[in-house]
C-alpha cells in the first residue's frame, strides 16, 4: 500500500489510535516530545527576538523529515460557520509554500469537528497536501508561524474571526510535527525509539516544565 494514500483521518486511525489532531498534542499522546522553541528571557520588544524560534523550529524539522519520506502537510483553519469567504484561506498557504502550486489538485478537503469547537459556532476545514519535505517551502513556512501573534507581513491569518494550526506528518517514520507558535513545538510517535534521537540531540531544548514527564518515558 503506497503510505501517501492515506488521508489524515485514517492515519491517525491506524497509528495513533484515532487521537484528535489538535493542539496540544504532547498532553493527547506519549511518546512525545515538547520543545522550547523561542528564548523566554527575550522580550517581544528586543530586535531579533524570534532568531532562535527560527533556528530550532527549523533544526528540529530537517530532524524529522528526510528528503525521501513520505510526508502529509496539513492545514487546519477553524471560522465562523456562517463566513464562507473565510473557508478559502488556507488555499493561500500552499499556494505561497508549494514550490510547484500547478500540484495543487492533489489537495484534499475535509471538514472535521473538534472537540474544543463543541458548541458549534466554529467549523474547522482540513487541507492536507501529500509530498516530501522538498517539495515545501518550509524554513519559510516555519517563520511565519512563528510570527502569527505579531503584526508581522508573513502571518499567515491576518483576519481575528479566524485562527490556523499547521501539522506535518511524516507517514514513513510515523511522527507528527506541530510548531504551535512562537514559544514551542510539539512531536509525537507511534514507537518511543522512534524519537529517542531527538531527547538524546535536543535534550537541551526540551521544555522544563514538561522534562519530569518526557524523562519518565525515555529513562
Amino acid at each position: 500500500m503506497n503510505r501517501k494514500n492515506d488521508d489524515v483521518q485514517t492515519f491517525l486511525t491506524r497509528i495513533f489510535n484515532n487521537i484528535e489532531l489538535a493542539p496540544a498534542l504532547f498532553y493527547a499522546w506519549q511518546p512525545g516530545i515538547r520543545f522550547e522553541i523561542s528564548d523566554p528571557y527575550q522580550s517581544y520588544g528586543e530586535p531579533g527576538h524570534l532568531v532562535q524560534a527560527f533556528e530550532r523550529s527549523t533544526a528540529l524539522f530537517d530532524a524529522v523529515f528526510d528528503e525521501e519520506d513520505e510526508v502529509l502537510f496539513v492545514t487546519d483553519i477553524n471560522v465562523p460557520w456562517n463566513n464562507p469567504f473565510l473557508h478559502k484561506k488556507p488555499l493561500n498557504v500552499y499556494r505561497k509554500y508549494i514550490k510547484q502550486p500547478k500540484m495543487l489538485y492533489r489537495l484534499r478537503l475535509e471538514n472535521v469537528q473538534l472537540s474544543e469547537f463543541d458548541e458549534g459556532d466554529i467549523t474547522t476545514y482540513r487541507f492536507s497536501y501529500a509530498c516530501r519535505k522538498n517539495d515545501i517551502r518550509y524554513p519559510q513556512l516555519l517563520r511565519a508561524i512563528c510570527y502569527e501573534d505579531f503584526g508581522h507581513p508573513s502571518r499567515i491569518l491576518k483576519n481575528k474571526q479566524s485562527s490556523c494550526d499547521i501539522y506535518f506528518i511524516n507517514l514513513s517514520k510515523k511522527l507528527i510535527y506541530h510548531l504551535y507558535d512562537d514559544r514551542g513545538c510539539d512531536i509525537i510517535a507511534a514507537d518511543k525509539e522512534g524519537i529517542r534521537y531527538l531527547y538524546d540531540r535536543f535534550n537541551d531544548w526540551i521544555l522544563d516544565y514538561d522534562r519530569e514527564k518526557i524523562e519518565e518515558v525515555f529513562k
